[in-house]
């Protein structure tokens, strides 16, 4: 699948169609973001609050498919908080890569694809997953909420990338 190297400009009114292409192209823009920088450039910090490329990388990886695998669909998922060490923070399993990370992050978005297309987005959360009492989010204010972490972070990765070799735009 080609990235989207530009903002999605669709003609159409199907919200679900929108979430899909804006997804795909704020995970094409993370990967353009990590691409070209050094094993040491993704493993090093640049920011006071300590996190790096590759952390954040990771992050988005498990943050989508705790919200859309283990959250909406509740399939059990391996270690859903996988992006967080035993102090809380961001971190990386020994030995996983940026190609490991970024080949999950598009088979997450695979997976993402599959759910908004299959269901209305005014359907709940299944429980038993993330969500195991209350009235679970509707598929909706996920795909929101991920959409919003996803462009955040993007804009996270803008500054660490001018600020590591002086990269910028989207």
């Amino acid at each position: 699948m080609a990235l989207p190297d530009t903002e999605p400009r669709l003609d159409t009114p199907d919200p679900s169609a929108q979430f899909v292409a804006y997804l795909d192209y704020y995970r094409a823009v993370v990967e353009r973001k990590v691409s070209g920088l050094s094993d040491e450039q993704l493993r090093t910090s640049r920011l006071a609050s300590g996190w790096t490329p590759l952390e954040l990388l990771c992050h988005l990886v498990h943050m989508e498919r705790r919200w859309f695998v283990w959250g909406f669909l509740a399939e059990p998922v391996e270690e859903p908080w996988g992006d967080r060490g035993d102090d809380g923070r961001w971190s990386v399993p020994e030995g996983v890569t940026a190609g490991d990370l970024v080949a999950r992050l598009h088979a997450g978005g695979e997976r993402t694809r599959q759910v908004l297309a299959s269901r209305p987005l005014d359907a709940r959360a299944a429980t038993g997953g993330r969500f195991t009492a209350g009235p679970a989010p509707t598929l909706s204010w996920i795909a929101f909420h991920v959409l919003q972490e996803y462009a955040r972070h993007a804009g996270h990765l803008d500054v660490v990338r001018e600020l590591t070799d002086g990269a910028t735009g989207e």
